[in-house]
Protein backbone atom coordinates (compact mmCIF):
# COMPACT_ATOMS: atom_id res chain seq x y z
CA UNK A 1 0.00 0.00 0.00
CA UNK A 2 1.47 3.82 -0.88
CA UNK A 3 -1.14 6.33 0.29
CA UNK A 4 -4.52 5.26 -0.85
CA UNK A 5 -3.72 3.28 -3.16
CA UNK A 6 -2.11 -0.54 -4.04
CA UNK A 7 1.59 -0.11 -5.30
CA UNK A 8 1.33 -3.48 -7.51
CA UNK A 9 4.91 -3.12 -8.82
CA UNK A 10 6.12 -3.23 -5.56
CA UNK A 11 4.12 -5.99 -4.17
CA UNK A 12 5.53 -9.19 -3.26
CA UNK A 13 3.54 -12.48 -5.18
CA UNK A 14 3.07 -15.84 -3.94
CA UNK A 15 0.82 -19.07 -5.79
CA UNK A 16 -2.70 -19.77 -5.57
CA UNK A 17 -1.71 -22.73 -3.49
CA UNK A 18 0.46 -21.15 -0.95
CA UNK A 19 -2.13 -18.98 -0.34
CA UNK A 20 -4.71 -21.91 0.28
CA UNK A 21 -2.19 -24.10 1.80
CA UNK A 22 -0.79 -21.46 5.16
CA UNK A 23 -3.71 -19.03 4.61
CA UNK A 24 -7.63 -19.08 6.08
CA UNK A 25 -7.77 -15.48 4.54
CA UNK A 26 -10.84 -15.43 2.20
CA UNK A 27 -9.66 -13.69 -0.95
CA UNK A 28 -10.85 -10.01 -1.49
CA UNK A 29 -13.50 -8.98 -3.84
CA UNK A 30 -14.16 -5.47 -6.01
CA UNK A 31 -15.54 -3.27 -3.31
CA UNK A 32 -13.57 -4.53 -0.18
CA UNK A 33 -11.67 -2.42 1.87
CA UNK A 34 -7.59 -3.25 3.26
CA UNK A 35 -6.62 -1.61 6.08
CA UNK A 36 -3.36 -1.40 7.16
CA UNK A 37 -3.19 -1.99 10.85
CA UNK A 38 0.50 -2.10 11.51
CA UNK A 39 3.55 0.13 10.64
CA UNK A 40 1.78 2.63 9.75
CA UNK A 41 -1.56 2.04 11.29
CA UNK A 42 -4.39 3.77 9.17
CA UNK A 43 -3.97 3.80 5.34
CA UNK A 44 -6.84 1.83 3.22
CA UNK A 45 -7.65 0.95 -0.12
CA UNK A 46 -10.21 0.04 -2.39
CA UNK A 47 -9.92 -3.27 -4.12
CA UNK A 48 -10.57 -2.46 -7.71
CA UNK A 49 -10.33 -5.80 -9.30
CA UNK A 50 -11.42 -9.59 -7.75
CA UNK A 51 -8.74 -12.46 -6.36
CA UNK A 52 -5.19 -10.87 -6.97
CA UNK A 53 -4.53 -9.49 -3.87
CA UNK A 54 -3.60 -11.61 -0.62
CA UNK A 55 -3.87 -10.04 2.39
CA UNK A 56 -0.90 -10.22 4.81
CA UNK A 57 -0.63 -10.19 8.27
CA UNK A 58 -0.37 -6.38 8.79
CA UNK A 59 -3.31 -5.84 6.94
CA UNK A 60 -7.07 -6.51 7.55
CA UNK A 61 -9.52 -7.19 5.32
CA UNK A 62 -12.83 -5.16 5.59
CA UNK A 63 -16.47 -6.23 4.10
CA UNK A 64 -19.38 -4.17 4.69
CA UNK A 65 -22.97 -5.52 5.30
CA UNK A 66 -24.30 -3.91 1.44
CA UNK A 67 -28.04 -4.13 3.51
CA UNK A 68 -26.12 -1.19 5.83
CA UNK A 69 -23.24 -0.05 4.60
CA UNK A 70 -21.75 1.41 1.34
CA UNK A 71 -18.28 0.35 0.86
CA UNK A 72 -17.41 3.11 -1.01
CA UNK A 73 -19.57 5.71 1.70
CA UNK A 74 -17.15 3.52 4.56
CA UNK A 75 -14.25 3.96 2.52
CA UNK A 76 -14.57 8.34 2.89
CA UNK A 77 -15.66 7.87 6.32
CA UNK A 78 -12.56 6.08 8.07
CA UNK A 79 -10.26 7.78 5.67
CA UNK A 80 -11.16 11.39 7.19
CA UNK A 81 -9.01 12.83 9.33
CA UNK A 82 -11.24 12.73 12.30
CA UNK A 83 -11.86 9.02 11.90
CA UNK A 84 -7.66 8.36 11.12
CA UNK A 85 -7.34 9.91 14.49
CA UNK A 86 -9.26 8.11 16.62
CA UNK A 87 -8.16 4.92 14.64
CA UNK A 88 -4.43 5.77 15.38
CA UNK A 89 -5.41 6.83 19.21
CA UNK A 90 -6.72 3.13 19.64
CA UNK A 91 -3.05 2.04 18.42
CA UNK A 92 -0.78 0.22 20.85
CA UNK A 93 2.91 -1.12 21.43
CA UNK A 94 5.74 0.82 22.42
CA UNK A 95 8.01 0.25 19.07
CA UNK A 96 5.64 -0.49 16.52
CA UNK A 97 2.25 0.53 16.16
CA UNK A 98 -0.54 -1.60 15.95
CA UNK A 99 -4.22 -2.32 15.94
CA UNK A 100 -5.73 -5.85 17.30
CA UNK A 101 -8.85 -7.29 15.18
CA UNK A 102 -10.75 -6.99 18.35
CA UNK A 103 -10.38 -2.96 18.64
CA UNK A 104 -10.98 -2.86 14.89
CA UNK A 105 -14.18 -4.98 15.61
CA UNK A 106 -15.29 -2.96 18.57
CA UNK A 107 -14.36 0.52 16.65
CA UNK A 108 -17.90 2.76 17.23
CA UNK A 109 -18.80 4.58 13.83
CA UNK A 110 -21.14 7.64 14.14
CA UNK A 111 -24.94 7.15 13.04
CA UNK A 112 -25.03 6.45 9.78
CA UNK A 113 -27.73 7.36 7.22
CA UNK A 114 -29.81 5.61 4.93
CA UNK A 115 -27.77 3.37 2.51
CA UNK A 116 -28.95 5.29 -0.51
CA UNK A 117 -27.79 8.28 1.20
CA UNK A 118 -24.23 7.17 1.65
CA UNK A 119 -24.40 6.24 -2.27
CA UNK A 120 -25.21 9.70 -2.77
CA UNK A 121 -22.66 10.94 -0.42
CA UNK A 122 -20.07 8.82 -1.85
CA UNK A 123 -21.03 10.05 -5.21
CA UNK A 124 -20.17 13.60 -4.14
CA UNK A 125 -16.81 12.95 -2.48
CA UNK A 126 -16.02 10.76 -5.55
CA UNK A 127 -16.30 13.62 -8.04
CA UNK A 128 -13.86 15.50 -5.70
CA UNK A 129 -11.50 12.47 -5.94
CA UNK A 130 -11.76 11.43 -9.97
CA UNK A 131 -10.79 15.48 -10.21
CA UNK A 132 -7.80 14.94 -8.01
CA UNK A 133 -6.63 12.06 -9.83
CA UNK A 134 -6.68 13.97 -13.40
CA UNK A 135 -5.02 16.40 -11.93
CA UNK A 136 -2.25 13.97 -10.36
CA UNK A 137 -1.98 11.98 -13.80
CA UNK A 138 -1.25 15.84 -15.23
CA UNK A 139 1.33 16.48 -12.45
CA UNK A 140 3.26 13.10 -13.05
CA UNK A 141 3.43 13.51 -17.17
CA UNK A 142 4.64 16.98 -16.55
CA UNK A 143 7.06 16.14 -14.30
CA UNK A 144 8.55 13.05 -16.73
CA UNK A 145 7.89 15.04 -19.89
CA UNK A 146 10.63 17.57 -17.63
CA UNK A 147 12.76 14.69 -16.72
CA UNK A 148 12.69 13.84 -20.53
CA UNK A 149 13.83 17.19 -21.29
CA UNK A 150 16.35 17.17 -19.21
CA UNK A 151 17.99 14.36 -19.63
CA UNK A 152 18.32 15.23 -23.63
CA UNK A 153 19.84 18.54 -22.52
CA UNK A 154 22.31 16.96 -20.76
CA UNK A 155 25.96 16.34 -22.17
CA UNK A 156 26.89 12.88 -21.11
CA UNK A 157 30.00 13.36 -21.48
CA UNK A 158 31.08 15.72 -19.45
CA UNK A 159 30.18 17.08 -15.33
CA UNK A 160 31.18 20.04 -13.40
CA UNK A 161 31.38 20.61 -9.51
CA UNK A 162 28.00 21.51 -8.16
CA UNK A 163 29.31 24.60 -7.03
CA UNK A 164 30.19 25.74 -10.28
CA UNK A 165 26.61 26.17 -11.09
CA UNK A 166 24.87 26.86 -7.61
CA UNK A 167 25.36 28.32 -4.05
CA UNK A 168 24.91 26.12 -1.22
CA UNK A 169 23.67 26.98 1.84
CA UNK A 170 23.83 23.79 5.15
CA UNK A 171 21.13 23.77 7.23
CA UNK A 172 21.65 24.92 11.19
CA UNK A 173 18.58 23.63 13.68
CA UNK A 174 17.00 26.84 16.08
CA UNK A 175 16.62 25.95 19.91
CA UNK A 176 13.80 24.06 20.27
CA UNK A 177 11.91 26.38 22.51
CA UNK A 178 11.61 28.18 19.18
CA UNK A 179 9.14 25.79 17.60
CA UNK A 180 5.33 26.25 17.52
CA UNK A 181 2.64 24.86 15.53
CA UNK A 182 0.73 27.59 15.12
CA UNK A 183 2.45 29.69 12.28
CA UNK A 184 4.38 32.44 14.28
CA UNK A 185 7.90 33.05 12.68
CA UNK A 186 9.03 31.23 10.08
CA UNK A 187 8.60 27.88 8.31
CA UNK A 188 11.08 25.20 9.35
CA UNK A 189 11.85 21.99 8.16
CA UNK A 190 14.40 19.52 9.18
CA UNK A 191 14.61 16.99 6.64
CA UNK A 192 12.38 14.90 4.01
CA UNK A 193 9.33 14.07 7.08
CA UNK A 194 7.38 16.97 5.38
CA UNK A 195 8.65 16.96 1.73
CA UNK A 196 6.05 16.13 -1.04
CA UNK A 197 5.66 15.18 -4.43
CA UNK A 198 7.42 18.50 -5.41
CA UNK A 199 6.87 20.83 -2.40
CA UNK A 200 7.02 20.55 1.34
CA UNK A 201 4.03 20.71 3.48
CA UNK A 202 4.16 23.52 6.09
CA UNK A 203 3.63 21.72 10.48
CA UNK A 204 6.05 23.63 12.27
CA UNK A 205 7.64 27.26 12.43
CA UNK A 206 10.46 28.54 14.64
CA UNK A 207 10.99 32.18 15.90
CA UNK A 208 14.50 32.19 16.28
CA UNK A 209 15.22 31.14 12.26
CA UNK A 210 19.35 30.69 11.91
CA UNK A 211 19.94 29.80 8.34
CA UNK A 212 17.23 30.57 5.02
CA UNK A 213 16.30 29.43 1.66
CA UNK A 214 14.35 31.51 -0.54
CA UNK A 215 11.42 30.86 -2.19
CA UNK A 216 12.80 28.79 -5.49
CA UNK A 217 15.30 27.02 -3.78
CA UNK A 218 15.83 23.34 -3.88
CA UNK A 219 16.06 21.83 -0.44
CA UNK A 220 17.91 18.92 -0.09
CA UNK A 221 17.72 15.79 2.07
CA UNK A 222 21.57 15.85 2.94
CA UNK A 223 21.16 12.84 5.82
CA UNK A 224 19.26 9.69 5.06
CA UNK A 225 17.79 9.41 2.47
CA UNK A 226 20.33 11.92 0.96
CA UNK A 227 19.55 13.40 -2.36
CA UNK A 228 15.50 13.88 -2.20
CA UNK A 229 13.95 17.15 -3.26
CA UNK A 230 11.54 19.75 -3.54
CA UNK A 231 11.20 23.22 -3.91
CA UNK A 232 10.85 26.12 -1.71
CA UNK A 233 7.70 27.93 -1.61
CA UNK A 234 8.91 31.04 0.54
CA UNK A 235 11.53 31.95 2.98
CA UNK A 236 11.94 28.97 4.96
CA UNK A 237 14.03 27.97 7.81
CA UNK A 238 16.20 24.98 7.20
CA UNK A 239 17.07 22.39 9.87
CA UNK A 240 20.75 19.78 10.22
CA UNK A 241 18.94 17.67 7.65
CA UNK A 242 18.28 19.83 4.68
CA UNK A 243 20.21 22.19 2.42
CA UNK A 244 19.44 25.09 0.26
CA UNK A 245 20.97 24.81 -3.16
CA UNK A 246 20.46 28.34 -5.15
CA UNK A 247 21.19 28.30 -9.09
CA UNK A 248 23.66 31.06 -9.36
CA UNK A 249 22.57 31.68 -13.21
CA UNK A 250 19.28 32.11 -12.38
CA UNK A 251 17.60 28.78 -13.40
CA UNK A 252 16.32 26.77 -10.68
CA UNK A 253 13.92 24.59 -12.22
CA UNK A 254 16.71 23.54 -14.36
CA UNK A 255 19.23 23.18 -11.26
CA UNK A 256 15.94 21.50 -9.55
CA UNK A 257 15.93 18.60 -12.45
CA UNK A 258 19.32 17.97 -12.30
CA UNK A 259 19.40 17.18 -8.98
CA UNK A 260 15.85 15.30 -8.66
CA UNK A 261 17.46 12.70 -11.26
CA UNK A 262 21.55 12.11 -10.49
CA UNK A 263 20.37 9.09 -8.55
CA UNK A 264 23.88 7.70 -8.96
CA UNK A 265 25.41 10.81 -7.72
CA UNK A 266 23.69 10.10 -4.16
CA UNK A 267 23.94 6.63 -3.78
CA UNK A 268 28.07 6.60 -2.22
CA UNK A 269 26.74 8.93 0.70
CA UNK A 270 23.66 6.73 1.90
CA UNK A 271 27.03 4.58 3.08
CA UNK A 272 28.50 7.10 4.97
CA UNK A 273 28.51 7.72 8.79
CA UNK A 274 28.02 4.54 11.25
CA UNK A 275 24.23 4.21 11.16
CA UNK A 276 22.69 6.79 8.56
CA UNK A 277 23.53 8.12 5.23
CA UNK A 278 24.96 12.03 5.27
CA UNK A 279 26.83 14.51 2.80
CA UNK A 280 28.29 17.63 4.35
CA UNK A 281 29.00 20.48 2.24
CA UNK A 282 32.76 20.02 1.15
CA UNK A 283 31.53 16.89 -0.71
CA UNK A 284 28.16 18.63 -1.99
CA UNK A 285 29.83 21.16 -3.47
CA UNK A 286 32.15 18.91 -5.18
CA UNK A 287 29.75 16.52 -6.11
CA UNK A 288 29.82 16.26 -9.77
CA UNK A 289 26.89 16.64 -11.60
CA UNK A 290 26.01 16.56 -15.39
CA UNK A 291 26.82 19.46 -17.44
CA UNK A 292 24.25 21.16 -20.06
CA UNK A 293 25.01 21.16 -23.84
CA UNK A 294 25.58 24.72 -24.18
CA UNK A 295 22.70 25.06 -26.71
CA UNK A 296 20.52 24.40 -24.74
CA UNK A 297 21.20 26.36 -21.26
CA UNK A 298 18.59 29.08 -21.49
CA UNK A 299 16.22 26.87 -23.70
CA UNK A 300 15.63 23.91 -21.35
CA UNK A 301 14.71 26.74 -18.35
CA UNK A 302 12.14 28.23 -20.88
CA UNK A 303 10.78 25.33 -21.41
CA UNK A 304 10.54 23.89 -17.79
CA UNK A 305 8.84 27.28 -16.40
CA UNK A 306 5.56 26.82 -17.53
CA UNK A 307 5.76 23.27 -17.08
CA UNK A 308 6.50 23.69 -12.67
CA UNK A 309 3.96 26.39 -12.87
CA UNK A 310 1.28 23.80 -14.28
CA UNK A 311 2.35 20.87 -11.65
CA UNK A 312 2.18 23.91 -8.89
CA UNK A 313 -1.34 24.98 -10.13
CA UNK A 314 -2.25 21.19 -10.36
CA UNK A 315 -1.02 20.23 -6.48
CA UNK A 316 -2.11 23.15 -5.18
CA UNK A 317 -5.81 22.86 -6.55
CA UNK A 318 -5.32 18.84 -5.11
CA UNK A 319 -4.93 20.90 -1.46
CA UNK A 320 -8.57 22.19 -2.09
CA UNK A 321 -10.42 19.77 -3.01
CA UNK A 322 -9.03 17.30 -0.78
CA UNK A 323 -9.67 19.87 1.86
CA UNK A 324 -13.26 20.62 0.72
CA UNK A 325 -13.71 16.58 0.31
CA UNK A 326 -12.74 16.61 3.94
CA UNK A 327 -15.12 19.22 5.24
CA UNK A 328 -18.24 17.83 3.28
CA UNK A 329 -18.04 14.83 4.61
CA UNK A 330 -19.43 15.19 8.38
CA UNK A 331 -21.80 17.99 7.44
CA UNK A 332 -23.27 15.36 5.08
CA UNK A 333 -23.50 12.81 7.26
CA UNK A 334 -25.02 14.80 10.25
CA UNK A 335 -27.73 16.30 7.68
CA UNK A 336 -26.34 19.86 7.73
CA UNK A 337 -25.65 19.85 4.46
CA UNK A 338 -27.65 17.99 1.91
CA UNK A 339 -26.61 16.34 -1.02
CA UNK A 340 -28.48 18.09 -3.54
CA UNK A 341 -27.27 21.72 -1.50
CA UNK A 342 -23.32 20.17 -2.12
CA UNK A 343 -23.90 20.04 -5.77
CA UNK A 344 -23.22 23.98 -5.54
CA UNK A 345 -19.83 23.43 -3.71
CA UNK A 346 -18.84 20.97 -6.60
CA UNK A 347 -19.49 23.54 -8.92
CA UNK A 348 -17.31 26.33 -7.02
CA UNK A 349 -14.17 23.91 -6.93
CA UNK A 350 -14.60 23.54 -10.76
CA UNK A 351 -15.92 19.48 -10.64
Amino acid sequence: MRGNAINYAESRRISKSTFDQWTRRMLPQTGDLLFAREAPVGPIVRIPETGNVAPGQRTMLLRPDPALVNTHFLYYLLTSPLQQERLLGMATGSTVAHLNVADVRAFQLPLLPSVDEQRAIAEVLGALDDKIAANTKLVQVADDLGASLTRNALDPFESIALSTIADIVMGSSPLGTSFNEVGEGTVFYQGVRDFGFRFPSNRVWTTAAVRLARSGDTLLSVRAPVGRVNLATEETCIGRGVASVRSSSGRPFTLFHILKDSHEAWAPFEAEGTVFGSINKGQLASLRVPRLKPEHEDQLEAMLAPMEGAIASALGENTNLAATRDALLPQLISGKLRVKDSEKVLEVAGV
